[in-house]
């Protein structure tokens, strides 16, 4: 059987963004077999009970110095979005919709438009900007994303998340085991190797 990383993400999740760029320094020669599982973080934390940092004054400040230290000891270009939290439903349902060999480029688009260059994803006109930097036809994934099954895959794949006991993003699943957070994502790759 071969072995996989189970990468659980949302675009709004600053600490998924750092992950996958530090996942993709690490695995520029693409020795590790990683599979992206998209869920919406904010229905996790509601099937959770969990009070995420994004409304707690503390934690928030916290978590923007500890992302910016992340950020600069390992390298990655990273601003704190002014618009944080925002809403990432329609592009965790695009993730879905895409053609495998579309995704990668989406993800990276997503990622660095929300976390690099501080835009407020949630805006219509940003999304089609997103989507024309792509190159992904705007009239079809519009309206791909109002399809309720793709609504439904996305509702199911964060249930399927909570059942198998995540309840944060970065997730990562290997051979069975959780390891949470970007800063347990070398653990996850140990256990790969292993």
């Amino acid at each position: 059987m071969t072995k996989v990383i189970d990468f659980y993400f949302d675009f709004i999740s600053p600490y998924s963004y750092l992950a996958y760029k530090k996942l993709i320094k690490i695995n520029k020669n693409n020795n590790i077999n990683i599979t992206y599982k998209p869920i919406l973080l904010g229905g996790l934390h509601k099937l959770g009970e969990i009070t995420p940092p994004a409304f707690n004054k503390l934690k928030m400040k916290n978590m923007k110095n500890d992302c910016e230290l992340i950020a600069n000891k390992n390298d990655i270009n990273f601003m704190w979005n002014v618009k944080f939290p925002l809403n990432s439903l329609y592009l965790m349902r695009g993730y879905l919709v895409l053609d495998t060999n579309m995704k990668s480029k989406f993800f990276d688009v997503c990622f660095d438009a929300y976390w690099k260059n501080n835009v407020d994803i949630s805006q219509k006109e940003n999304l089609i900007r997103i989507l024309e930097e792509c190159e992904i036809n705007k009239e079809s994934f519009l309206k791909l994303i109002e399809d309720q099954k793709i609504k439904d895959e996305l509702k199911d794949l964060t249930n399927l998340a909570f059942k198998s006991d995540v309840f944060g993003a970065p997730t990562f699943i290997v051979n069975k085991k959780i390891f949470w957070g970007q800063d347990r994502l070398e653990y996850a790759i140990d256990e790969y190797n292993s």
